[in-house]
């Protein structure tokens, strides 16, 4: 039979706490640090001394604080099972760390030491690097980096609701690319896919800080104006017509673009719910009455 050893003689369990790659800090039931590992303390810039002491709560960034207070409070309440929580720790140089810790219960045992916390604080830099890029990607178009349909509708819906607490106007503008199918079809899709590259630069060239740019698919693209009179949105268009409406030389080729707009918009106030799909349609209204416009002008003149 193959004697079980339910525990790592002192030095060994010192060596382990010491050696850990993870931080491992011991604290007294109010979160007071007895005991700091060399990783936590690399971890934050600071000495175990210098922790020593002190509350791990001190330790938290103070955007973060009341969500750890509140996490620790309620699992002291019944420390049954281990708790877990992510929150962002402050180093001694400023700054911050996202990180992940996992505390468990120690009870008071018969070898006399008191009832303490167990801590194990995990760096999770790259996971929410990773988790930011996917949102990022889940969020904006491939191809120009705009943000795609569903930012465009979060960002309208908060611009409408902004017009609704503030009664400020919203205004929408949708575009699309006239003659783009011809540079497809003639030109290629590569030519096609850097046209609306360029194009999308040019579109951010003339927004303002406040606007924000999507591309909803295709080759059409479309603008969320906070606080923006309608008057003041016919200005950016006619700005962006003139940006685009220069020829494009692209990979040695020039290419002739037209461009097609429609507004819609809010005039503060409203319920967004009410007028959400109201502003889009009359806005996407407007965009193919502009390009009839457009076709018959190109007809008469030919």
């Amino acid at each position: 039979m193959v004697e079980v050893v339910d525990a790592l003689p002192p030095g060994d369990r010192r060596s382990a706490f010491s050696n850990a790659p993870m931080g491992i800090a011991l604290t007294t039931p109010a979160g007071v640090l007895v005991d700091a590992n060399p990783a936590l303390c690399a971890m934050l810039g600071r000495g175990e001394e210098e922790l020593h002491g002190r509350s791990v709560l001190d330790q938290v960034h103070p955007d973060h604080v009341v969500a750890a207070n509140e996490a620790h409070a309620s699992w002291i309440a019944d420390p049954v099972r281990p708790m877990r929580h992510e929150t962002r720790l402050r180093r001694a140089d400023g700054s911050d760390v996202p990180v992940q810790v996992t505390a468990s219960w120690v009870a008071e045992g018969s070898d006399g030491l008191a009832a303490h916390l167990v801590m194990i604080v995990e760096d999770i830099t790259e996971r929410k690097e990773l988790e930011a890029q996917l949102v990022h990607r889940s969020l904006h178009d491939p191809l120009t980096g705009l943000p795609n349909r569903l930012l465009f509708q979060d960002r309208l819906w908060h611009a409408l609701e902004r017009g609704r607490r503030e009664n400020t106007p919203t205004c929408v503008l949708i575009t699309d690319l006239d003659g783009f199918k011809a540079i497809n079809d003639e030109l290629g899709h590569p030519m096609g896919d850097l046209v609306l590259v360029t194009f999308a630069e040019r579109l951010r060239s003339v927004l303002r800080a406040s606007d924000t740019a999507a591309r909803l698919g295709g080759d059409e693209f479309s603008i969320v104006c906070e606080n923006t009179q309608p008057a003041d949105a016919e200005v950016l268009a006619d700005r962006l017509r003139g940006s685009v409406t220069e020829p494009l030389v692209l990979s040695g080729t020039t290419v002739s673009v037209g461009l097609s707009i429609g507004i819609g918009s809010v005039a503060g106030g409203e319920q967004p719910g009410d007028v959400y799909e109201q502003v889009i349609r009359e806005a996407d209204d407007a965009m193919y009455a502009d390009k009839a416009l457009r076709r018959r002008e190109q007809r008469a003149g030919s």
